[in-house]
Formats: structure tokens, C-alpha cells, sequence
């Protein structure tokens, strides 16, 4: 476990394993702990590193608002400065929202991408979902989990979760063309029961040149916490192997890969 100052703000991180770097990227309102199901499938494979983004977990907050953006920003310099070069990235939620903007932003850092229940606009999720974060028995339910590590402590919570809302309300406001622009191969995984639209999952797969799609039964947007065994072997499988040749190509009818002689 360590520390560093990405910009004006000093970061939480943690590395396990060896292997190929694997920056892990956790959901809005939580942290990092979230992946404690994910380590054992891919410590032994990867080298793992787990990140607090601003306003998160062991992450302090700072003065001003959060964004998308800001929180690209944040995780390119620790690829530059913590990982020393390209990694996987794998992002649930607002933290796969992240991980596709750092995608578009600076391809040559990432290697392989897995996008697990996140937006590329903000008119992806489904009608009235969020006002839900807005209701105090959420709150009380999160907030003594925030207070348990926040060096902000528990009483800081509203004013994080306000930022937050302040920002899935108006953001990402990304494009199918801007999506074009991620060379990497992709994962895009969600629920079949997700708070992301399955229309506009559909699309985020169809907009990333080299993706590919899977939607798991029986979950929701918490996925990750309802079948995290499926999930994070699904994840390993995809970072861990190439593709295989299909027999039927039709989208990928074009790639190496997909043609049998």
C-alpha cells in the first residue's frame, strides 16, 4: 500500500502479483475494496494494482468538482508514473467510464480494456435511477463504509456524493465517433437487468472497432458482487488469451482471425 500525488491530489494504491500490469478501476460512491472478489482469480495472474480516485476510499477530496475528465487525467499520470508504461484496464461503472476516456485519450497505454456496466453518455442509463442515490437511506448505507477509510471522514460524504451526482447527471457526453477512436481489443460486459441501458451497451460495443460483448443472466448492475466468480473469469479468460477464429464471421468478418480456410 502506498501513496502518490497525481496532480493536486494524493492517491491510494495498492500492487499484488506479478505479471502484466492490470489497473483495476472501482464504481462511483465506493472503492477499491469492491474488487476483494476479483484478487484471487487475478493476482496469480497479473500484477494487480487497485487505485482510490479522488473523493474515493483512502483518496482524499479536493476543493472543486469531480469529472470524468479530471479522473482520466489522475489515472493516465499513474500509468505514466506508478505502472512505468501500458496496462490493461478494467473499470465498473463511473470507473469503466474512466477507463474508456483514457482509452481514446492515450491508446499507447493501454493493452487490452474491459468495460463492465458503464456509459459513454449519460443518457445510457435507465430513467430514474439515479434519483435513488438522492434518497437518505442510501446514504446512511453508504456513508459509514466511505467513513470507515476516508481521511475526510464520514461527515465528508454528502459532499462527495453531491459532486458525483452533479456529474452522472451532465456527464460523459461521449459520442459512437469518439468511441471509434479505441484501438485496444475490448470487453464490454453488463447485466442483463443493468442501470445501463442494454440498447446503449449494444452500441458501446458496436462503436469500439475491435470489441467484444458479454451479458451476464440474472444480474444487475452490481454484477460484479452477484456472480463475481462468472464475472472475473470471463475478465481473466478475455486479458489472459488471444481470440479464437470464428466459424461465421459476420461483424468480424474482416479480421485475421475470424477467417478459416
Amino acid at each position: 500500500m502506498a501513496n502518490i500525488r497525481l496532480g493536486d491530489v494524493p492517491t491510494w494504491y495498492e500492487e499484488l502479483g506479478e505479471g502484466e500490469p492490470l489497473v483495476l478501476l472501482h464504481g462511483g460512491f465506493v472503492d477499491s475494496r469492491m474488487f476483494a472478489p476479483a484478487l484471487p482469480v487475478l493476482d496469480d495472474r497479473f500484477r494487480v494494482f487497485t487505485v482510490d480516485r479522488r473523493g474515493h476510499g483512502r483518496t482524499s477530496d479536493v476543493e472543486g468538482p469531480i469529472s470524468y475528465e479530471l479522473m482520466a487525467q489522475d489515472m493516465i499520470a499513474f500509468l505514466e508514473q506508478v505502472v512505468g508504461g501500458p496496462a490493461h484496464l478494467v473499470g465498473h461503472s463511473d470507473g469503466a467510464n474512466v477507463a474508456m476516456i483514457v482509452a481514446m485519450r492515450r491508446p499507447d497505454l493501454v493493452r487490452r480494456l474491459v468495460l463492465v456496466s458503464g456509459n459513454y453518455h449519460h443518457d445510457g442509463i435507465v430513467p430514474g435511477v439515479l434519483e435513488g442515490f438522492t434518497d437518505e437511506g442510501v446514504l446512511q448505507l453508504l456513508a459509514p463504509r466511505y467513513g470507515e477509510v476516508s481521511p475526510d471522514g464520514e461527515k465528508h460524504f454528502p459532499v462527495v456524493v453531491e459532486k458525483l451526482l452533479r456529474m452522472v447527471f451532465e456527464e460523459p457526453t461521449l459520442t459512437e465517433d469518439d468511441l471509434g477512436r479505441i484501438t485496444g481489443r475490448t470487453l464490454v460486459v453488463a447485466g442483463d437487468d443493468d442501470a445501463v441501458t442494454l440498447e446503449h451497451t449494444i452500441a458501446l460495443y458496436r462503436a469500439i472497432p475491435d470489441a467484444e460483448l458479454a451479458i451476464v443472466p440474472g444480474t444487475s448492475h452490481l454484477l460484479v458482487v452477484e456472480k463475481p466468480d462468472q464475472v472475473y473469469t470471463l475478465i481473466a479468460d478475455f486479458l489472459a488469451n488471444d481470440p479464437v477464429p470464428t466459424w461465421q464471421p459476420i461483424r468480424r468478418a474482416r479480421s485475421e482471425y475470424s477467417v478459416r480456410s
